[in-house]
């Protein structure tokens, strides 16, 4: 059950229940196709779930759109500017340090500019086969599975 943007969990312990509260991210991220390969960005050593590989994105802010979110992000991440998006599925994801996201995957099939890697500690361009064996953030693991599956 959501409640005003928070995510109520029941815990149980023996025949007692509590309910603790957890604020839910919105989340915009894109999942960009060129030549038949996708670009995953390494997040950094020192931040939150170092080192590991996501799709390009970020939070959406408040009174913002996905698809603004987006744009935003991909400016700021990438030097990109979004053309084309073909489809938008959504999943939700929970970390174990309490992290819930509500994800919007956003499949990216043209944009302008060239890739500049601006904030990340690397960026890639990976065939669906190489998925499986990037060190991918838990929550991304369903879609990741989808796309190696194609």
């Amino acid at each position: 059950m959501i409640l005003q943007g928070f995510q109520a969990l029941a815990v149980g312990i023996s025949k007692t229940c509590s309910l603790y509260f957890f604020p839910m991210t919105r989340v915009a991220v894109a999942i960009i196709s060129k030549n038949g390969k996708v670009i995953l960005c390494q997040r950094k050593q020192g931040g939150r779930y170092p080192l590991k590989w996501e799709f390009p994105g970020g939070k959406v802010g408040p009174g913002e759109t996905i698809v603004g979110c987006l744009e935003r992000e991909l400016r700021e991440e990438l030097s990109i500017e979004v053309t084309a998006i073909d489809r938008v599925e959504s999943a939700r994801a929970h970390y174990d340090d309490g992290g819930l996201f509500e994800v919007a995957y956003c499949h990216v099939s043209t944009f302008d500019g060239e890739i500049k890697n601006n904030v990340f500690e690397s960026v890639r361009w990976v065939s669906p086969s190489e998925l499986r064996a990037m060190d991918i953030l838990e929550g991304n693991a369903e879609i990741v599975a989808r796309l190696a599956d194609a």
